[in-house]
């Protein structure tokens, strides 16, 4: 499917209150609106920017978790469909369960909102032993890239990013942007992970990052989104902000990169030998201790 010219990508840094779902949503819509006006097609926002991230036991993350039809979120889709923008916004998402003895499940969900008020999400993979991931449960369904109607978006949460494995599953499902609400807590090589990222995929790439202290934590914003040749589109401060950076999709296709014609011409999807990557499907020996610590473990 051919897609119409660039798209306008707008990354937004929030300081989302902790537990605050209703208020974190309206100032979700009013980013968005200015977005939307400064010709905004799909804005993004960061990692939990609509329940916040640091609970301190499962009882809280419980008690501020939404599910899909809450009305926070259900606000947040509105706002898409008054506005007609995509959003990608992440929250902690509570799944109520036929058994069990906490009835519920929760995930770190990004849910993708379109203008139609349709509502799609993908739930974080890498879970690790910060904040509310402590009390989440793994993602169970996968990555997925969604068909929209400037190009094709592939989502990926926070520590995701630290594997390549997670942007090189998304690049071969055909994804052009690869978006990243991430709660970074620091930014060490942060800038370079998303540049390298989009270098080794030939992929378009944004990290929104959120700002603000929650719980004694400091996040220090530093949003990235950078271009199919790793080349440095936008970088945010260490304050609320919104930048608008504008996207070729369409260039992340052409994986072909010719330095020199018909001498120096390489492709890193073409390229690649999955016949010699073997060790990357082999998983730990049972009972090894492995992975990050997460409560209950």
């Amino acid at each position: 499917m051919s897609f119409p010219g660039p798209v306008r990508v707008c990354g937004v840094q929030t300081d989302p209150g902790l537990g605050k779902s209703e208020a974190n949503a309206e100032l979700i819509r009013d980013r968005m609106s200015e977005a939307a006006s400064e010709g905004a097609q799909l804005v993004v926002f960061p990692e939990a920017a609509l329940t916040g991230y640091v609970f301190d036991s499962r009882l809280q993350a419980l008690d501020g978790a939404v599910e899909a039809e809450s009305p926070a979120v259900r606000r947040v889709r509105d706002a898409c469909r008054e506005l007609g923008v995509w959003s990608v916004f992440g929250a902690i998402e509570r799944i109520p369960v036929a058994s069990g003895p906490d009835h519920h499940r929760l995930y770190n969900t990004a849910f993708l909102s379109s203008p139609s008020g349709e509502l799609h999400r993908y739930r974080k993979v890498h879970t690790l032993c910060l904040g509310v991931d402590r009390f989440t449960t793994p993602g169970d369904e996968g990555f997925r890239v969604w068909e929209l109607p400037f190009g094709r978006v592939g989502l990926n949460i926070c520590y995701d990013g630290s594997f390549p494995e997670s942007a090189r599953a998304l690049k071969l499902l055909g994804a052009q942007l690869i978006v990243l609400p991430t709660n970074w807590p620091d930014l060490y090589l942060k800038t370079e992970q998303i540049r390298l990222r989009a270098l080794e995929n030939h992929v378009n790439y944004i990290a929104v990052n959120r700002v603000g202290t929650e719980r004694g934590v400091v996040f220090p914003g530093g949003s990235v989104a950078a271009g199919p040749r790793g080349e440095l589109l936008a970088e945010g401060g260490a304050e609320p902000l919104s930048f608008v950076v504008e996207m070729d999709l369409q260039s992340a296709d052409a994986n072909r990169v010719i330095q020199a014609p018909g001498s120096y011409e390489f492709d890193y999807v073409a390229d690649r030998r999955p016949d010699a990557y073997a060790p990357l499907r082999e998983t730990m020996p049972k009972g090894q201790p492995t992975g990050s610590r997460r409560a209950g473990e």
